[in-house]
């Protein structure tokens, strides 16, 4: 992975984790770097990024503070991405809110225009990207 794409990387997740992006300017921003998907596993603060030839980069970022919920409430992390995508709700609040509702972590799948969210006994909600 060369430095630019790093520093993009980087960056965007910074920025994105500081509420100052919305979701679709870090699918813009890490389309720009040919990320593929990127991974967010918020019970050890971390998020992989993949890219087409392999690379991965692993960013931490601060556990939550709160018990993430027990049971998956899907309509509580639909409710998040709804807000989410009006831009009603930054990320900060994004996690929150779903894990709360018993989010454990998601995959976006920036190639398959798509993210699927985990809950702690395998349960899944897959919201596609609107168009």
């Amino acid at each position: 992975m060369n430095e630019t794409t790093h520093a993009v990387i980087e960056a965007t997740f910074e920025a994105s984790n500081e509420g100052r992006i919305h979701f679709g300017e870090v699918i813009g921003r890490l389309m720009s770097v040919e990320v593929e998907a990127y991974h967010v596993d918020y019970r050890s603060g971390r998020t992989t990024c993949y890219l087409p030839d392999g690379a991965t980069l692993d960013l931490g970022f601060e556990r939550p503070q709160q018990l993430i919920g027990d049971m998956f409430d899907g309509d509580g992390v639909r409710a998040a991405i709804l807000g989410a995508q009006q831009g009603r709700v930054m990320y900060p609040e994004f996690k929150l809110l779903s894990q709360r509702a018993g989010c454990i972590g998601y995959t976006v799948w920036i190639a398959g225009r798509h993210v699927t969210y985990l809950g702690r006994r395998g349960e899944t909600h897959v919201e596609r990207f609107p168009d």
